[in-house]
């Protein structure tokens, strides 16, 4: 055990959790691996280890309460249930920690932003996947890759009475000890239980890629949804709107195995993992959406992409014309006002400031321009209250945000579901931090589904638009090889 206390019930104290140092350090797919099997695993990985944003690591399992929400009614809040467990169970942090120590931990679906935009259904949604699914987790292994260290923590809700929770917490903690000893063992795959057959899909068309790949976009059809984005842009509706396509490959392998590849192959540092039920989701993302840490907001939207080249002096080159370029700049800009007017809801006026604006971050197959906007949230405001205000980010949706809502719906063939919609953690601590899901798998039915897209602007090549889709994916696709 380490030197932080167990639970305790001293005279002005708050409860503390169990803590354990896990010694020898387990690497995080083999973590994964060994709770592959348990229900509502989720994991947070910094695969691409950068300074603070890829210091952290974090797996739980086995909440003790969950929600999930299979469809974003308009003027309820979907979050109603969550607000409640987020008051009902709380705890400080414990100090040199990571900071996710417990908590709600889940996902939010693109779709989740029908609970306060009427916008229109998609014409094909074979995949039914819920707009919220979160579950409450009393215990998490915390990985500091900067210190090389692991921990347990267990905190024992639901009990409430300090002897109870401290029992509970224990136990907990020796039956992470003991799954953890698991790692060798390749778990079963219960994403293949049910099939849906090539004729239950929407139309598929070959696209370029490993054989069997198809997308719900033939290359004239994608050219063409670039084009009428265009007119709608000058005609004034929007300024920027993103346009998707579903690529889709049949599930061959255990969705962890899937993570542990991309985790070699295209590292990240927003990295998740997600399964309930009969579904996976599998990110590696290289976008966090919103962290909060003593009330201070971030937000780190993408906007501008180019491939990588495997000459150096090409590679900086093209560094250098991405970060010179008016179209990607502006295409990011344009997201750093919409995200200061999303945050602006719900955080203290005069406190969002841009530190950071279109700086280039280099990744394994891409390079992006990335920018950062901080705020303080209001008194009275909770992680709640911020999710309300900005989802689904506005990053992966464009300006203004519900034309362009409106437009993707009008284009794209088929329903997001967890794509560009966010995995995230609000610990019992009131931290809190999410990715954006891009470069991500869902895992269903036997298919695996990676949409990859981009931000259309008026000054659009859709040649150039739909190529760019394709250099996005390079990446993930690498993995199903």
């Amino acid at each position: 055990m380490s030197d932080v206390p167990p639970i305790s019930e001293s005279p002005g104290q708050a409860l503390l959790p169990v803590v354990q140092d896990l010694s020898p350090v387990p690497a995080v797919t083999d973590a994964l691996f060994a709770f592959a099997n348990v229900p509502n695993v989720i994991v947070f990985h910094s695969a691409l280890e950068n300074g603070e944003l890829g210091r952290y690591s974090f797996l739980t399992a086995d909440p003790f309460e969950f929600v999930d929400l299979q469809r974003a009614m308009f003027g309820c809040d979907p979050f109603s249930r969550l607000r409640e467990l987020s008051a009902r169970f709380s705890a400080g942090s414990i100090g040199g920690l990571p900071p996710f120590q417990g908590g709600i931990a889940g996902l939010q679906a693109y779709e989740l932003g029908g609970a306060w935009e009427r916008l229109p259904g998609s014409p094909y949604d074979e995949f039914r996947m819920p707009v919220l699914c979160a579950g409450v987790y009393d215990w998490v292994v915390a990985w500091d890759h900067r210190l090389g260290r692991a921990w347990i923590v267990s905190h024992g809700f639901p009990e409430t009475e300090a002897a109870a929770r401290n029992q509970r917490a224990a136990a907990r903690a020796d039956w992470i000890v003991s799954t953890l000893r698991n790692v060798g063992v390749r778990p079963h795959d219960r994403t293949a239980l049910r099939s849906l057959p090539p004729s239950a899909l929407a139309p598929q068309y070959e696209v370029p890629g490993p054989a069997g790949l198809t997308s719900d976009f033939c290359r004239e059809d994608y050219l063409r949804a670039v084009e009428r984005v265009v007119d709608y842009i000058h005609a004034g509706d929007v300024f920027q709107a993103n346009l998707s396509q579903r690529l889709l490959y049949p599930l061959r392998c255990h969705p962890a195995e899937l993570f542990e590849r991309l985790a070699l192959r295209n590292a990240a540092p927003f990295a998740g993992y997600f399964s309930h039920d009969d579904w996976v989701v599998v990110s590696a993302s290289p976008e966090r959406f919103l962290r909060v840490s003593d009330r201070s907001v971030q937000t780190r939207p993408i906007k501008g992409t180019r491939q990588r080249r495997s000459v150096p002096e090409a590679d900086l080159y093209t560094r250098d014309e991405l970060r010179e370029s008016e179209k990607d700049r502006a295409e990011n800009v344009m997201i750093v006002d919409l995200l200061r007017n999303d945050l602006s809801r719900v955080c203290q006026a005069g406190s969002l400031q841009v530190p950071e604006l279109c700086h280039v971050e280099v990744y394994e197959t891409v390079q992006h321009l990335v920018s950062e906007v901080r705020g303080t949230l209001e008194p009275d405001a909770s992680v709640w209250d911020l999710f309300r205000a900005t989802v689904p980010g506005g990053s992966i949706t464009g300006a203004p945000k519900v034309r362009a809502m409106e437009i993707i719906a009008e284009l794209e063939p088929t329903a997001r579901g967890p794509y560009c919609g966010s995995l995230f953690y609000s610990g019992f601590n009131g931290e809190c931090d999410s990715s954006i899901l891009i470069r991500t798998f869902t895992c269903r039915y036997s298919w695996i589904q990676c949409p990859a897209g981009g931000g259309i602007v008026a000054d659009s090549d859709p040649e150039d638009e739909y190529e760019e889709t394709l250099h996005k994916a390079d990446g993930m696709l690498r993995a199903l090889e």
